[in-house]
């Protein structure tokens, strides 16, 4: 299979794009990203059509057109990528994580492919294989700052479901000082879903760290729990004389 599959979704892209929609998407970003202007939707409905065309080829081979569509830099076409990769899951073999690691390394840019990409994709791998947390936790003492969310957001659907809390927690504990705020609110994410199933022990974490836990972390770690246990964590230790506001 050639790359004219890519060629026709970067076409019918650039047909859907909406100067609006392109300008409302980059308010989210504070880093420079590169949008065609196409709500998710749009994006999710065009990534499914496409690939009824590229069913018959071999896992590798739409491996290959995942990265020709992460490569490009676009936020949509990463999209694709992710929704392929995660069409794929039954599929997914041991062998798969370096391509994983090499799309979080080489290509994410910003927190909503990150997010996309390890939410399902490397979310799913882990849950088939999880011996490799112990690659996510290599992840989250990277230099790179969407590397450390990713070792985090990859577990966020199994934290919901109260999967691998000792390795959630041992995650958080690496990156518990880390000073990026996109990091910040990717390991407080992790907490906060692995607070559904884990309200007690997620609850103790809080309180055990909340003298040197960064009020982003924090927010949204206890986002989901009750007034009272929130109330509890409200009061920042004299260490660094600040108060957690809700609003």
């Amino acid at each position: 299979m050639n790359s004219a599959v890519v060629r026709n979704i970067r076409d019918e892209l650039k047909r859907n794009a909406d100067e609006a929609t392109r300008i409302s998407g980059l308010r989210f970003f504070k880093e420079e990203v590169r949008i065609y202007g196409i709500k998710s939707a749009g994006v999710r409905k065009i990534a499914k059509r496409y690939y009824k065309e590229v069913t018959t080829a071999d896992k590798a081979e739409i491996f290959r057109l995942c990265e020709e569509l992460w490569r490009s830099g676009y936020m949509e076409e990463s999209f694709i990528a992710c929704e392929w990769s995660y069409l794929m899951r039954k599929d997914y073999e041991r062998e798969d994580f370096p391509v994983f690691e090499r799309w979080v390394t080489m290509y994410v840019t910003n927190w909503a492919s990150c997010d996309t990409l390890c939410n399902h994709s490397v979310g799913a791998f882990i849950e088939m294989y999880p011996e490799y947390i112990k690659e996510l936790k290599r992840w989250a003492l990277s230099e790179n700052r969407w590397v450390r969310r990713a070792s985090a957001v990859s577990l966020i659907i199994p934290a919901k479901a109260g999967k691998f809390l000792a390795d959630i927690f041992e995650i958080a504990d690496i990156l518990l000082t880390d000073r990026d705020d996109l990091v910040q609110k990717g390991y407080g994410w992790m907490l906060k879903a692995a607070s559904h199933a884990h309200e007690r022990e997620v609850f103790d974490y809080v309180m055990k760290n909340k003298e040197t836990m960064p009020r982003t972390a924090l927010r949204y770690a206890i986002e989901k729990m009750p007034k009272e246990l929130k109330a509890a964590t409200m009061e920042r230790g004299a260490a660094n004389g600040r108060r957690l506001l809700f609003t």
